[in-house]
């Protein structure tokens, strides 16, 4: 696993596992509306995405002041961005194809949001956030 992508979906496969639960309990079983949901659940897998994408994936040696404030903004424009864009598609899908039953839109935008969000956050953490410095520099 010598390439950071690799690690960084192994860490995702953790978050995903941490986070989209967290997100379907509160959406569920607490009936807590769709952006609380993602937003709780979101924040639960951050915590773990954080320190294992420092140590693990990026082998970043960063400060954590220097690094955290950055994590966090690039979190949340991820956040923002991929689960609007999520949440737009799936419901334009559930209302153009009559076969998609309309009460999984919400779970269908999640995961959607989801896929988004995994792919716009490695970049932003790999090149904001955990960016190692030029030895040429």
């Amino acid at each position: 696993m010598k390439h950071s992508f690799f690690r960084f979906l192994l860490v995702g496969i953790i978050n995903t596992i941490v986070g989209l639960s967290s997100m379907y309990l509160f959406l569920h079983p607490l009936h807590f509306s769709y952006w609380l949901s993602t937003f709780l659940g979101n924040t639960i897998g951050c915590c773990v995405s954080y320190f294992l994408n420092k140590s693990f994936t990026f082998k970043s040696d960063k400060p954590f002041a220097s690094s955290i404030t950055r994590f966090i903004g690039v979190i949340l424009i991820c956040y923002f961005l991929s689960y609007y864009i999520g949440e737009k598609i799936a419901l334009l899908l559930f209302s153009q194809l009559p076969i998609l039953p309309s009460a999984y839109g919400k779970d269908a935008a999640m995961l959607l949001g989801t896929g988004l969000y995994t792919i716009c956050n490695y970049f932003g953490q790999k090149y904001l956030v955990f960016r190692r410095e030029s030895l040429a520099g």
